[in-house]
């Protein structure tokens, strides 16, 4: 299944830009080859409302939100996942507005580290951030004139949580879908297992429209997670290619499977590769000297 792109996008930063009936979204001036041109930030409501994602500890921007917000009352910032670029500014925003902020919980990693690993996104993780509120999945949180569903979505993130508006057909889907982009799983911070898991989630839901993280908006959602889901599978099945051809490093595939790759982006390649090889030797279709990681040594099981 084809899997189209789309990095149209005018972060058009400091403004507003009116995305849904009663959504407006916010771009942070934090662009990176992994936030693409910034961090969106959503204003849900008329009256009080609600704050989505309000970015990294940047002053530019809380101005800008602060701007948006216009002295109305705020009664709660959801946050999607604690990466940097998400999370930092809810602690500055909770303070001048006294809103309540809402997640599926604070960081962690998806699995225990092991004796001497070191988690390689430690730098990108907001450990500071404790939620007032935890949701479980299917969770809603009631506002003024709208009302939001939490749907969890690990993979990316162990605490990763997409949000349903609901009546609306639209999902806030954070770093899980991006319309330019596939997302970053990377463990010991993220997993495969859950990432594809979290995939079938969305592909057996309705929503009409994805409004992610960074980027623009997803549309024909359905069609595009599936084509996301396809990806992963191919990747997969190069990897087992490659370790059937004798290649038993993640560098010795990394250079395989991603010859068209800026040599700068091999070590986030890499990671991606060892997300899918903890998931192949969990499910039995490959073996590894020791507990997977980067310089293990891996074998194709027949």
């Amino acid at each position: 299944m084809s899997l189209d792109f789309d990095t149209r996008f005018d972060p058009a930063y400091g403004q507003t830009v009116a995305v849904a009936d009663g959504v407006v979204r916010l771009t942070a001036n934090n662009p990176s080859a992994f936030t693409f041109h910034g961090t969106n930030s959503y204003i849900i409501g008329t009256d009080t409302l609600a704050v989505l994602d309000p970015g990294p500890n940047d002053d530019a921007h809380l101005e800008a939100l602060l701007r948006a917000i216009a002295g109305r009352p705020v009664s709660h910032i959801f946050v999607s996942h604690t990466h940097r670029d998400h999370s930092p500014l809810a602690a500055r925003l909770k303070a001048l507005t006294g809103a309540v902020t809402v997640a599926e919980g604070p960081h962690r990693s998806a699995r225990p580290l092991r004796i001497g690993e070191v988690a390689p996104l430690d730098a990108s993780s907001d450990t500071d951030f404790i939620p007032d509120l935890t949701v479980a999945d299917g969770q809603v949180v009631d506002g003024d004139g709208w009302c939001m569903r939490a749907v969890l979505t690990p993979g990316h993130a162990a605490n990763h949580a997409a949000f349903a508006l609901e009546g609306s057909g639209i999902l806030f889907s954070a770093d899980h879908v991006m319309a330019w982009s596939t997302s970053i799983v990377a463990p010991p911070d993220g997993a495969m297992s859950d990432y594809m898991a979290s995939l079938d989630k969305l592909i057996e839901r309705d929503d009409s429209t994805y409004l992610p993280g960074h980027g623009g908006p997803v549309v024909s959602p359905q069609i595009f997670v599936r084509g996301l889901k396809a990806h992963r599978q191919m990747r997969e099945a190069a990897i087992l290619e490659r370790l059937a051809a004798g290649d038993s490093s993640i560098p010795d595939i990394v250079r395989a499977i991603y010859r068209n790759t800026d040599p700068s982006l091999y070590g986030a390649a890499g990671l991606s590769v060892l997300a899918h090889l903890e998931d192949l030797v969990g499910r039995g279709q490959a073996a590894s000297n020791e507990a997977p990681a980067i310089d293990s040594v891996y074998s194709l099981v027949k």
